[in-house]
């Protein structure tokens, strides 16, 4: 049946170009009141079947024949119907998440768009090697590459930044031309069932690109990265979870490609700018309240201006205002679910326990309104951990960093380091010799240097270490999202 032209209830499957209930069902959640937004199907191993099979059937169709420039035709037709229901996206992303309308309008939905573009206009610049081979004997061979899909690529985004991180998944994998079976997460189903509709109403080659909600664990997730018939796995996540998929695909040697959990530092030397050091990592700490792969939960800053600079990093996340999605005001909004805002606050209850001096926050505001039944936490900074507490070494992925201070370049590069994790750094400093001296040493896949979630879509992405495996991201996507084949003939 065709979906309804705004987010439903319930929040359906998109197989094969139709949209397709389940009997099961499970509840979508408002995480500022806790109250209902509607109901979500989840999808069962069967239909989970009838997505990689229609998947496989468009590779053999017209999905399959089209060439690049057709593909990145496409592309542009669903950034394009984006945008014409632009509202209804930003609308998506905010009952799903709690985050402000400000920030749905200005990153999530206009960098879905941006995605969709970039990929396009990738595809269509790209292009493969040929060289002119002279043997021993002085015969010749050209050696050329061709490019070719995967096949069914299964990508599986997160909750954290719903439009955004899924489009970065199924604009490249629809750009190489391979057939996507995806999941968004069963906290954030509506953005996802909005661009099935984006898609449908396009007229999207069908089974080139599924949607199908439900959870992980033992369920849709689990059903999806162990079909014998998919040929990669793109998934952003928990870093246990990346490695459950792992051990699930090994036994096929499925491509894989993970970006997976950070435990991020921010170095702020002496000689930067104060406040633009300030202003940054609130920024890297509290953005999407502290829920982002990239945020900043270890600071260090160095021994001269540490007291300076905890005094005046309090004052700005005192100042922050948790408030509701459509108020200009709000700076921080909810938790994504009560399971996670007690994960949270469980992490309050250990710093106290490490040691930790709360410098500000560590508990839950109470608002008086209907705020009170959502899953709400305080921005919390905390001083006077050692590097081996387990709150220095978990990633908590709330809004809550630790402040230490260090003496010299060489021990901030230690123990800036120091983590399982590897994703992103960011360092502040006015000393251009030390920027380039320090950024290289560091052992994290994004390295930032006085600013903080800036990026080209042209330079890959990916982090080392628990933080994931692989990159993607400009020429990097074109190979992570296709196989190539060499060919050599005499000539």
């Amino acid at each position: 049946m065709r979906g309804p032209s705004t987010v439903a209830q319930p929040i359906q499957h998109y197989i094969g170009g139709r949209f397709v209930d389940s009997a099961k069902q499970f509840a979508n959640i408002n995480p500022v009141n806790g109250t209902v937004v509607n109901q979500v199907c989840e999808a069962s191993a069967d239909e989970v079947d009838q997505a990689v099979r229609a998947a496989k059937a468009a590779l053999q169709g017209d999905w399959g024949r089209c060439s690049p420039a057709l593909r990145a035709d496409w592309l542009e037709k669903l950034a394009a119907g984006i945008e014409q229901r632009f509202e209804e996206f930003v609308q998506a992303e905010v009952q799903d998440t709690g985050r402000t309308v400000r920030q749905a309008r200005t990153l999530d939905v206009p960098r879905a768009i941006a995605n969709f573009r970039f990929f396009a206009n990738l595809v269509r610049q790209a292009h493969t090697e040929c060289f002119e081979t002279v043997a021993a004997d002085g015969s010749k061979a050209l050696n050329y590459t061709v490019r070719k899909p995967l096949g069914v690529v299964v990508a599986i985004s997160p909750w954290n930044l719903p439009i955004l991180l899924f489009s970065w998944k199924v604009a490249p994998a629809l750009a190489l031309g391979n057939a996507v079976v995806s999941k968004p997460s069963e906290e954030t189903p509506s953005s996802a069932f909005l661009l099935a509709q984006v898609a449908h109403d396009v007229g999207f080659p069908a089974g080139a690109f599924n949607v199908l909600q439900g959870f992980g664990g033992d369920s849709a997730g689990q059903a999806m990265i162990s079909h014998p018939d998919i040929d990669a796995v793109t998934f952003t996540g928990a870093s246990a979870t990346g490695a459950r998929i792992m051990k699930t695909v090994a036994d096929g040697v499925k491509d894989v490609s993970f970006e997976l959990g950070g435990k991020n530092a921010a170095i702020v030397f002496e000689d930067a700018d104060f406040e633009a050091a300030v202003d940054g990592v609130v920024k890297s700490t509290f953005t999407n309240s502290g829920q982002v792969c990239l945020c900043s939960e270890r600071v260090l800053v160095q021994r001269p201006i540490f007291e300076r600079f905890v005094a005046a990093l309090k004052a700005r996340t005192e100042a922050l205002v948790l408030g509701r999605s459509d108020d200009p005001d709000t700076d921080i909004g909810p938790m994504i679910s009560a399971k996670h805002q007690a994960k949270v606050v469980s992490y309050f209850e250990l710093a106290r326990q490490e040691g930790a001096t709360v410098v500000t926050g560590g508990e839950v505001p109470v608002f008086g309104d209907d705020r009170d039944q959502g899953f709400w936490v305080r921005p919390t900074i905390w001083t006077g951990l050692p590097d081996d507490a387990r709150c220095l070494r978990e990633e908590v992925f709330g809004p809550v960093c630790h402040v230490a201070p260090f003496d010299t370049e060489e021990e901030a590069v230690a123990r800036a380091n120091d983590s399982e994790y590897g994703l992103a750094t960011v360092v502040w400093t006015e000393n251009l010799s030390r920027a380039h001296r320090v950024s290289p040493q560091m052992r994290s896949g994004l390295v930032w240097v006085n600013t903080w979630y800036l990026r080209d879509l042209r330079t890959p992405f990916g982090g080392v270490r628990r933080s994931g495996i692989g990159r993607e991201g400009g020429r990097n996507s074109l190979d992570f999202y296709s196989e190539v084949t060499n060919i050599c003939i005499k000539v």
